[in-house]
């Protein structure tokens, strides 16, 4: 019921914004007619004209007066021409033309807007691209309507690029209406104050805002029961705080913020509506919506005060400033403020007038590298005195420099790391060096001034930060001041800049405290510059709205922005794509055994990455554990009805969901212990006990029944203690009973809540455990198509990726070319294609230009097997990556078009023309991190399959040590039967550590013609098979000389000895013939007794003998004697028990056992020890004595602890009598404390005597519980094949894909 009433309240508040929006939008219906057309000539001006025929009077369209339109005197890119009309205007589009009969017209242009002919807009599309696309003959009439309608009085356009064979010419219409326009100017210390009329369900709120200073006070709301509302201007952001109270227990404090540089003295649109505890800000055409606590929502507004705060009757906000600047058509729920205020119906404090009186600051822009302002300095006394204001987002750029009189050196006022330093330099000698400020590239105005006099330099920044540095000369301007940077060419009047160049914006620069008129210089009148924007201040946010994603931290230069994407779990140029793996599975076919690990089920989406842990057996399960997975026991207690417990997981609710959904299979065992308390009072009672899943819903089905049959798993069964209960604790028993099973009705989980009844009965008692949700399986890893036509394709719905689009699949062919996906649009595309067998081609255009990126890779990809594509598009760059090869990157262009806009059916596989089309095979393909299903396509499209095999010729590296790679439907699975490991990728090595009675003797079966049935506990294989070689490989640890490593015995009493001599040397023993002494092979290799562990490998083929020990190099040894081992009747490690055919020197060394750690033996394609300890009772194999299973193989130290990870809860079974719990009971809490405390001081004593002895003995020994350890996942029989030579080699090693 709450998901239904958040859907349906987001619906409302949709549909309420938007028909909100409809209703106060200043656009008008039909709002295109001609504005230009009627104006007279004293409405047009321009920079200059060619003559007065070419005057900008003429510019009309479609218009041949005079010379039949507006030319320059000289076309370059400072020239201009700007039309006023008359007043504020909605502009909704405009046309260009050539000028008439002429081969004069522009290619491009900036288009720029004013309220008062001074401080220009520059328009722009997209928010990034500032050139509009003009004309290409003298005719044709170009128009480009804009997005949203623009309010302005003057209107100017500047020539970029013209007809290269003729001249700037132009001819110019603008289209629109008039616009009604209620302005209110407040100087700082004034505000209206509006009483609202009454409550009302929602309110409503719109303005334009101009401020003159960074900071002030908008709007102030105040409610009746404390609440206020606040909009503010700080730092030129925009903020909404929403407040209760000042530390009250029943206090908020929300707050939002948007927009940047809104100090401009531009207009800027804001709206804020709030609805139901929703509220919506709106800042230009930037949203963000806020959430007010429930309890908080109801807000009914008793007045409100706009320009301010008053200073009587409720404290001020943060800031204590009120606001400076202009407010444009206040509307508050349909009720215009400012005509109110106009017709004195409410309170007015201070200077308010109602008309915009704005200051004139002509600003000017330093754009590019190249550009430099150059003013002479006139002024004859002694001494500099320079003030101006700039705003850069640079670190670094030269500001101010000048040679000094009489050649005394050359002053430079540059920033450096964001601080402004001064610096005198002659002759290479730094003579003045200081510096003030501090992150002065934050983008807002920063005020310096630079005097000197009598020797002292004096820098003070922002009215604050003063340094002074002392010279020996006057610091006098010899003839010029330079700004921004100095002149390219050879007449650069001795400037010289060793540092950045500055890109920002100036204004109210003063030389000797007069004014400089940027105007005039404008004007070529006074000084000289290049590449500069004069009359504007081009600065951009890139950082509002920010394109980091994920939150990412957004930086940035005048160029460009950076994201720094450090502790977000996203990588990319704007954090983007994911580095986790979207589940278990994904993270088990890159060969990762369990533990913990981020899942990232959506990738790029918004749902966050979630630390889960993956046990990877022959499934790959994610468990998610919550906060009490114990059992935990009740009892009886008067005046409590009923228990409710909530469980809260590692993962929030859109995570699970998200995990769930994706999983092909998820469980949780539900378990509740009884003593005379019932469940679900079956068969027909209302029950007692019930439990609330993933969305708050409830159920009355337990675990191991069905969903919605209130039934337990043994009334499914019809096992319960009555039968015609369907629970066995409804049976109200005195005894305790037990109804435990697994959920595993996907929808339902996880469980969120239990509530338990029936336990105030006296005699009552309960238990109840909720263990973790597990899941195994990813629907979307193995989904997959096969394509065996080349006109063959899936289509999807239109791909949605207009600002970043990221695209991932894996693909394996045998084709040398191929399409695997396209999308167009009318202009726009993107498409991947596989363009050679070596390389493959990502490509788009977005507006700039086809953009094409590509890798080549050493190796051909049209191989059979997969490979993984992964290619990611956003406004910064566009990359492509292919398997683990290095990435191929293109940077966007700078200010370019940034939206892909598509609008045709995702084509997969092929393309619309159904040419080039891709065979093979394309799997788990991710746009966006949503999967797109390509078998339920698959299943209805000719010419394409669902699913694809073969999936061992690329994961069979996978299977590790012998293992044998095995096929399956989605996926595959690694036979360890012919290996001595085990483990999901036969990489787990089984060890154990001997005592000097431990024996393991694996027994084959005896020859027919020598004894006829063997036992019961001998292989079924007979040994009457003769070898002509042994594989043979073995890692052990001791420190015991000489001793028994392993013994093969044989019915014909033939023997094959592994065995350490007295110096610790190994030797190998061959007796293969009985009239001949045994064959001893010594290896050179000394003291292997040195409780290191050691690696050794043998092998035999026929007479030639190879042992390898560790890395050291392998020796080579012959057979003299007869080469046939036959009739092999047992292979012994450790004690051999059966010893009466022992010869003398092997039964003395018998009868000291083995002490020590042995590990991965085998034989030819037996794993006795593997064998033993794992599956003790199914193969032919005796144990005597003590076998301990142990870590003490492992390369690490013997000491290491062995970290097992298994599906079985940690705290084991419960049986049907009264459980050990985590009792609840609160006149035992203080009783069960100090046990507690004295069992854990016993066991902490005991533990500290344990390690005592322990290092004391052999450090070869780990003490581990005796008995055999269960695998995480049942392998396959061991082959008992004594002829299989399956010994491990020098390649089978460990890959990662």
């Amino acid at each position: 019921m709450d998901l239904l009433l958040r859907n349906n309240c987001g619906m409302l508040i949709g549909l309420s914004i938007i028909l909100w929006l409809v209703r106060v939008s200043p656009s008008q219906e039909g709002c295109d007619s001609p504005l230009v057309s009627n104006l007279p000539q004293s409405a047009f001006r321009s920079s200059s004209q060619l003559s007065n025929s070419h005057s900008p009077g003429y510019a009309k369209l479609n218009r041949r007066d005079g010379a039949g339109g507006w030319s320059p005197l000289v076309s370059n890119k400072y020239q201009w021409l700007e039309i006023d009309l008359g007043e504020r205007t909605e502009v909704t589009a405009v046309a260009t033309q050539g000028r008439y009969g002429s081969s004069d017209w522009v290619n491009s242009y900036f288009l720029m807007f004013s309220d008062t002919g001074h401080n220009w807009r520059q328009h722009r599309q997209e928010d990034s691209i500032g050139a509009f696309s003009g004309n290409t003959n003298a005719d044709t009439v170009v128009t480009y309507k804009f997005q949203q309608p623009v309010f302005t009085r003057f209107l100017r356009v500047q020539p970029l690029n013209w007809n290269p064979n003729g001249r700037v010419g132009l001819r110019l219409e603008a289209y629109g209406c008039q616009y009604k326009s209620d302005v209110a100017s407040f100087d700082g210390t004034s505000y209206l104050l509006f009483r609202t009329p009454g409550p009302s369900t929602k309110d409503l709120f719109s303005m334009n805002f101009k401020s003159h200073h960074n900071t002030g006070v908008l709007m102030h709301m105040e409610g009746q029961h404390g609440q206020t509302l606040t909009l503010e201007l700080l730092k030129g952001k925009l903020f909404l705080h929403l407040r209760k109270g000042r530390g009250a227990s029943d206090g908020f404090h929300t707050t939002a913020s948007l927009g940047s540089l809104l100090d401009d003295q531009q207009w800027h649109r804001v709206t804020m509506e709030h609805l139901r505890g929703h509220v919506n800000f709106t800042v230009d055409k930037t949203t963000q919506q806020l959430q007010v606590p429930e309890h908080q929502s109801h807000f009914e507004i008793n007045e409100i005060s706009f320009g301010g705060v008053p200073a009587v009757g409720t404290p001020r906000e943060p800031s204590g400033r009120n606001f400076h600047g202009c407010l444009e058509n206040v509307l508050y729920n349909d009720v215009n403020v400012i005509e109110m205020a106009k017709d004195q119906q409410l309170s007015t404090a201070g200077n308010v007038t109602f008309s915009c009186l704005e200051t004139v600051a002509v600003p000017v822009t330093f754009a590019s590298p190249e550009s430099f302002l150059r003013l002479p300095w006139a002024a004859a006394r002694d001494g500099v005195a320079v003030s101006l204001q700039f705003r850069t987002w640079n670190k670094a750029g030269l500001l101010l420099t000048f040679d000094l009189r009489h050649q005394a050196g050359t002053l430079w006022l540059y920033l450096s790391e964001a601080r402004l330093r001064l610096q005198v330099n002659k002759a290479g000698r730094v003579t003045a060096d200081t510096a003030a400020g501090t992150a002065l590239n934050d983008g807002q105005w920063h005020s310096v001034d630079l005097s000197a006099q009598r020797g002292r330099l004096v820098l003070v920044v922002d009215k604050v930060y003063t340094s002074t540095a002392s010279t020996t000369q006057p610091a006098t301007p010899d003839s010029h001041v330079f700004l921004g940077g100095c002149p390219s060419t050879a007449d650069a009047g001795g400037c010289r800049n060793p540092f950045n160049v500055f890109q920002g914006c100036l204004r109210l620069i003063h030389m000797d405290n007069t004014l400089v008129d940027l105007i005039k210089v404008q004007q070529m009148t006074i000084g000289n510059f290049r590449s500069l924007q004069m009359d504007m201040c081009g600065i951009i946010d890139r950082c509002s709205p920010s394109h980091c994603e994920h939150g990412g931290r957004c930086t940035q230069s005048w160029n460009t922005f950076h994201c720094n994407c450090s502790v977000t779990g996203y990588t990319g140029a704007t954090c983007h794509s994911s580095i986790y793996e979207p589940s278990c599975e994904a993270y088990k076919h890159q060969g990762n055994t369990s533990g913990f690990y981020h899942i990232d089920v959506d990738g790029s989406g918004p749902i966050k990455p979630q630390p889960v842990y993956c046990n990877m057996s022959d499934k790959a399960w994610m468990v998610i554990q919550h906060n009490n997975t114990e059992l935990t026991k009740l009892r009886a207690s008067s005046g409590i009805s009923q228990h409710l417990a909530y469980f809260n997981y590692s993962a929030d609710t859109d995570q699970l969901g998200a995990l769930i959904t994706q999983a092909e299979y998820c469980e949780q065992e539900l378990s509740y212990l009884c003593k005379k308390s019932r469940l679900l009072n079956t068969p027909d009672g209302a029950p007692f006990t019930w439990w609330a899943g993933r969305l708050g819903e409830a159920h009355t089905y337990w675990g191991g029944a069905l969903p919605g049959s209130q039934q337990c798993a043994c009334g499914l069964q019809d096992e319960c203690t009555e039968p015609e209960r369907f629970c066995n604790c409804d049976s109200d028993l005195d005894d305790w009973a037990d109804d435990s099973g697994v959920l595993s009705h996907k929808d339902h989980l996880p469980v969120r809540l239990l509530a338990v009844g029936d336990i105030n009965r006296p005699g009552s008692e309960a238990a109840y455990r909720v263990g973790p949700l597990q899941c195994y399986g990813d629907k979307d890893f193995w989904n997959a198509a096969y394509f065996n036509k080349e006109t063959s394709y899936l289509h999807f719905p239109t791909f949605h990726g207009e600002l970043s689009a990221d695209i991932s699949f894996l693909f394996k062919t045998s084709s040398s070319s191929g399409v695997f996906l396209e999308n167009l649009g009318i202009k726009d595309f993107i498409r991947i294609e596989l363009s050679s067998p070596t390389e493959i081609v990502f490509s788009f255009d977005v507006g700039n230009g086809p953009l094409e990126v590509r890798v080549e890779t050493p190796t051909a990809l049209n191989d059979e097997l997969w490979h993984h594509v992964r290619a990611e598009r956003n406004v910064k760059e566009a990359s492509l990556r292919v398997d683990h090869f290095p990435a191929a990157r293109q940077k966007a262009p700078v200010d370019g078009h940034i939206h892909l806009q598509l609008n045709s059916q995702l084509f997969v596989g092929g393309t619309a023309s159904r040419q080039k089309g891709f065979l093979g095979c394309i799997r788990t393909l991710k746009l966006n991190g949503k999967t797109l299903d390509l078998e339920e396509r698959a299943n209805i499209t000719p010419g394409v399959r669902p699913g694809c095999p073969g999936h061992c010729s690329t994961y069979g590296e996978l299977c590790q040590n012998g293992g044998r790679c095995v096929e399956r439907h989605k996926g595959f699975a690694c036979d360890c039967s012919a290996s001595p490991y085990s483990g999901t990728f036969c990489h787990k090595e089984v060890s154990a550590y001997f005592k000097p009675d431990t024996s393991v003797t694996y027994m084959f079966r005896e020859p027919y013609e020598l004894g006829g049935n063997g036992s019961a506990q001998s292989s079924p294989m007979y040994s009457d098979v003769t070898l002509r070689g042994e594989n043979i490989s073995l890692n052990f640890r001791t420190s015991q000389t000489p001793t028994l490593l392993l013994y093969v015995s044989s019915y014909r009493r033939e023997h094959l000895a592994i065995v350490l001599n007295r110096n610790g040397q190994l030797d190998v023993k061959y007796k293969l013939q009985s009239n001949r002494e045994a064959e001893v092979f010594r290896s050179n290799t000394r003291n292997l007794a040195n409780g290191q562990l050691h690696r050794v490998a043998i092998r035999r083929q026929a007479e030639i003998l190879n042992i390898q020990i560790d890395q050291f190099t392998r020796e080579d040894f012959n057979l003299s004697s007869d080469v046939d081992f036959n009739a092999i009747k047992a292979i012994v490690i450790g004690k051999v028990y059966e010893s009466d055919e022992l010869d003398p020197e092997i039964a003395r060394l018998n009868s000291l056992g083995f002490t020590g750690c042995l590990s991965v033996v085998q034989f030819n394609a037996i794993a006795p020890l593997k064998a033993a300890l794992l599956y003790p009772h199914t193969s032919p194999v005796t144990v005597t004595g003590t076998l301990t299973e142990s870590n003490c193989g492992s390369s690490s130290s013997p000491y290491a602890a062995e970290t097992t990870h298994s599906l079985l809860d940690p705290f084991g079974t419960v049986g049907t009598g009264e459980p050990v719990v985590n009792a609840i009971s609160s006149d035992s809490a203080l009783i069960g404390g100090v046990i507690a405390v004295v069992i854990f001081v016993i066991l902490a004593a005991l533990a500290i005597m344990a390690r005592f002895l322990y290092r004391r003995k052999d450090p070869c020994q780990t003490q581990v519980a005796e008995g055999v350890k269960a695998e995480d996942s049942p392998e396959t029989f061991f082959s008992n094949d004594p002829t299989s030579q399956g010994v491990i080699n020098d390649n089978q090693k460990e890959y990662f894909i």
